[in-house]
């Protein structure tokens, strides 16, 4: 069989992964014989490196992982998915550690916290650590999903300090960063009740992400958003020197950048307060993130006009982490959704296999394309949680294999060490 870009595996042999990873899948009991060792992922110029070997991510999103651990009855599923994710080769996931004043909620009210699903948080780290999984960390949101800065200036007005009735104040009241540190000195220092590990010591967690798509519309020079990212990028390597940090920026180019013009997808993407360059040239920014969802940002434009755009988009931030930030770049959400005109869940393959094969041709060269994390994983009953990109992987061989094969390529550069015994056999 051949993959893309030349790498060949014997046919036999990567055709029987896919069939016997694909039909073991009903089997949630399964367990692994011996929890795998991991350590801290450092940061080495552009590269990802763990144990002195370079990490290239091939790993997706589940949002909903502590929410679903809080209740005994939808915790299964954080199980299966994390195992799932195990099986397929796959390293690092990115999920919510936040819910703010929301159903189950973590953080109830600045500063009151829920112990129940604190724990279902604990369980989560815990969980990944069984399955040889890495946690990226997101500790707010700039939408409204979950609380997010909304709900912080909800609280600062009910408490009667709030400056501002934007929810942008956010980033520039003081009392609402106040809250927002405290949150982050709380779950830093949290010590899990299922392993006695602080999260700040535990390499589990790949690393920290500050804000999911932050956005300051009301200011769009972007000083202000610069400002807080500086504040607190600064605030979490004061409590926490072991882990990665990054902002968790969409990618757009800023005011000032000449790339606004012709890499960003339309005028608009320049105007909302953030500025890719600007923001991951911050000092205590480890690694930049960058998303793609050509769909939302454009409008009446075909797939091939997508992909299109994919390539530029990808090929402009990787010269970026390259030549002028030395930073790894990780394209940290990715999707074509499934309301576009005459989608096809080929067309969607095609656009991820682009995504896929520009990073493992990024590794190839030793360039920042650190790797992908696709949105979004779930499991089979999770009605309620698929949007416009949700996937279940093993639902559809050709995208299931799809992930794999890139496993297996990546895994050239990392190494099979950190991975479970039935995906060593087949790569």
């Amino acid at each position: 069989m051949v993959a893309g870009n030349g790498l060949f595996y014997p046919t036999f042999g990567f055709a029987s992964l896919i069939f016997f990873t694909y039909m073991s899948f009903g089997d949630i009991r399964f367990g692994f014989e011996e929890e795998p060792e991991l350590s801290f992922v450092e940061r080495n110029g552009t590269q990802f490196v763990s144990d002195g070997k370079t990490f290239y991510i091939n790993g997706w999103n589940s949002y909903w992982l502590m929410v679903q651990s809080v209740d005994d009855y939808s915790r299964p599923r954080v199980h299966e998915m994390l195992k799932g994710g195990a099986k397929m080769g796959l390293t690092v996931c990115r999920t919510w550690a936040f819910n703010d004043a929301d159903y189950n909620a973590l953080q109830v009210s600045p500063g009151v916290y829920n112990e129940q699903a604190f724990k279902a948080l604990d369980y989560v780290i815990s969980e990944a650590r069984q399955h040889g999984i890495r946690l990226l960390l997101s500790l707010v949101n700039n939408l409204q999903a979950y609380g997010g800065k909304t709900q912080y200036v909800k609280w600062a007005w009910q408490e009667g300090v709030g400056l501002s009735a934007s929810n942008d104040s956010f980033f520039f009241d003081p009392s609402i960063r106040s809250y927002f540190k405290n949150y982050v000195k709380t779950i830093l220092t949290r010590k899990n009740t299922i392993t006695g590990i602080e999260y700040r010591n535990d390499p589990v967690i790949f690393g920290w992400e500050l804000i999911n798509e932050p956005r300051c519309i009301t200011d769009p020079s972007g000083d202000t958003l610069q400002d807080w990212i500086e504040e607190m990028s600064a605030f979490v390597k004061l409590i926490d020197k072991n882990h990665l940090v990054t902002v968790g920026l969409e990618g757009f180019y800023g005011p000032n950048d000449p790339k606004r013009l012709t890499v960003n997808p339309e005028a608009w993407a320049s105007r909302l307060g953030s500025d890719f360059i600007r923001n991951s040239q911050v000092s205590n920014i480890d690694f930049t993130s960058v998303h793609i969802y050509p769909d939302h940002w454009f409008h009446e434009q075909g797939v091939e006009d997508y992909i299109k755009f994919v390539s530029k988009w990808m090929l402009s931030h990787i010269e970026d982490g390259d030549k002028v930030l030395n930073k790894p770049v990780l394209f940290s959400e990715f999707g074509l959704s499934d309301t576009i005109k005459n989608f096809s869940l080929s067309d969607r393959e095609k656009m991820y296999k682009t995504i896929l094969d520009i990073t493992y041709k990024s590794a190839k060269k030793n360039k920042s394309g650190a790797g992908t994390l696709v949105w979004q994983f779930l499991v089979g009953g999770m009605n309620e949680f698929i949007d416009d990109f949700g996937i279940v992987p093993w639902e559809r061989p050709s995208t299931f294999s799809l992930f794999i094969e890139q496993s297996c390529r990546l895994a050239k550069f990392n190494g099979l060490s950190e991975q479970n015994i039935r995906f060593k056999e087949y790569c």
